[in-house]
């Protein structure tokens, strides 16, 4: 499970489109499910707990690329439940380990302006 702090614009297209998909079961475990499941204690949860705002903005982020690159988009969040803090300060990877961890994968993330 992994939600991406760079900007969605250097994603690949597999990379984007998984981030969306872990992006969705991690709302549900944060809004419906009390943060409660199968992958509430596992890290990448544990640091949105609280952030729901700023979770539901990279979702939005997520949607605005899958526009520009003209994909469709038929999943939106529930705005209501987006509620805590604006953003996330709190990284499993800083910046720089993402984008070397993505650079060093066989994609083509990072190449995308």
């Amino acid at each position: 499970m992994r939600v991406w702090d760079i900007h969605p614009k250097h994603l690949c297209r597999k990379h984007l489109l998984a981030e969306h998909r872990e992006l969705h079961g991690l709302w549900n475990i944060l809004t419906k499910h009390g943060g409660k499941g199968g992958y509430s204690r596992h890290p990448e949860t544990l640091r949105w707990v609280g952030k729901e705002k700023a979770l539901y903005e990279r979702h939005e982020a997520l949607v605005r690329e899958f526009s520009t690159r003209g994909y469709s988009h038929y999943t939106p969040l529930n705005k209501k439940l987006a509620r805590g803090s604006g953003s996330q300060q709190v990284f499993i990877n800083t910046i720089r380990e993402q984008r070397m961890i993505l650079k060093n994968k066989p994609c083509e993330c990072l190449l995308h302006n």
